[in-house]
């Protein structure tokens, strides 16, 4: 038996009446808050509802401050020494970085890591494994719940399913990374033959009881700020964004140069073999690929043109906030030929 689901490209949101003059009306604030009980955690608050991927192409120190001046976050990567990862956490918070997450895995020294990375002053911790619906990381939530307590805002996961974030969130996570196979350097469905479209795993998240207290981050899949919308209105409260800042100034990795002078950065997906290999010198899977991207200057420009095209998002459907936009959002299904209408579709031949 199989059911049909539906990709981002398989949608658009239908405009609504608007009263809304000016994008800068538009509020994409968002709160992180614990709700676990006994938890004295203070809310972590987000101007956007934006996360840096915690890879090693991606995210690290510079990147991290950043986007917390920025009005997002950054979440430091795992694919190095606890020393290292110490270092960037505490030049971030140096450099004025007021919200910094920090990365672990489920095995070896993650306790040590989560704990001398809060020490350093990272407020947020991420599980940060490809299958996050696994007995190890029910294990480290519960690890990490028994030792440290509530007061610790974890993310966990990655999930495709209802079932997944909902048991990630009994297992004591705050908030839960949706989305597996979907990111534009990831290979697992290829290599695996599993995975769920990132916007048909957030509609099924969205339906969970939990929704609302517990933010659905939506992970993979999202190429452009009209995605992102679509993530939004679909039910996430947080996106990660990882191939959108590839190739910035911010993120690690010097700039080269092909044999026609232009610039690019390397971008590669933590389950390729070279980034396997970099870390811990050999490989044991093969689930991503690395790339060459064009080198794209400016990450606050890139940024600005995401929050700018979200905030545009939101005032078409009427919605001054996010929770207006879940509230108010229509979809509708768009065939092959209304996907090309959808796309710029000029040709010029006589150039």
């Amino acid at each position: 038996m199989f059911r049909e689901t539906l990709s981002f490209d398989d949608v658009l949101l239908v405009p609504n009446y608007s009263e809304i003059t000016s994008r800068k009306n538009v509020d994409l604030s968002v709160k992180l808050k614990s709700v676990l009980p006994d938890s004295r955690k203070d809310e972590i608050v987000l101007k956007y509802p934006i996360i840096s991927s915690p890879m090693d192409t991606i995210t690290e120190s510079e990147m991290a401050t950043e986007m917390s001046r920025l009005g997002g976050l950054g979440i430091i990567h795992r694919y190095n020494s606890i020393d290292q990862q110490v270092v960037d956490i505490k030049n971030s918070i140096a450099n004025g970085a007021k919200n910094v997450g920090a990365a672990i895995g489920v095995t070896g020294f993650y306790f040590k890591r989560a704990c001398h990375c809060l020490a350093a002053g990272a407020n947020l911790i991420c599980i940060d494994t490809a299958h996050g619906h696994h007995i190890a990381v029910k294990e480290a939530l519960e690890n990490l719940r028994r030792n440290i307590g509530n007061d610790i805002y974890i993310i966990a996961g990655n999930v495709a399913t209802l079932e997944g974030y909902e048991q990630l969130i009994e297992w004591g996570a705050n908030a839960v990374r949706v989305g597996i196979g979907g990111g534009s350097i990831c290979s697992t469905r290829l290599k695996t033959g599993h995975g769920v479209p990132t916007f048909q795993s957030i509609l099924d998240c969205a339906k969970s009881k939990y929704a609302g207290d517990y933010p659905i981050i939506a992970d993979g899949g999202i190429k452009s700020s009209g995605d992102a919308v679509k993530a939004l209105a679909a039910g996430a409260d947080v996106l990660i964004m990882g191939s959108m800042f590839s190739g910035t100034d911010k993120t690690p990795g010097r700039v080269h140069f092909n044999e026609h002078g232009q610039k690019y950065k390397i971008y590669r997906g933590m389950a390729s073999p070279e980034a396997q290999i970099a870390w811990k010198g050999s490989y044991s899977s093969n689930e991503g690929v690395t790339s060459k991207v064009h080198y794209k200057g400016s990450c606050e420009k890139v940024f600005n043109d995401i929050t700018r095209g979200i905030s545009s998002g939101l005032s078409y459907s009427g919605a001054l906030n996010i929770e207006e936009l879940q509230a108010k959002s229509s979809f509708i299904r768009q065939t092959s030929a209304g996907i090309n209408e959808s796309k710029t579709h000029i040709h010029d031949k006589s150039l």
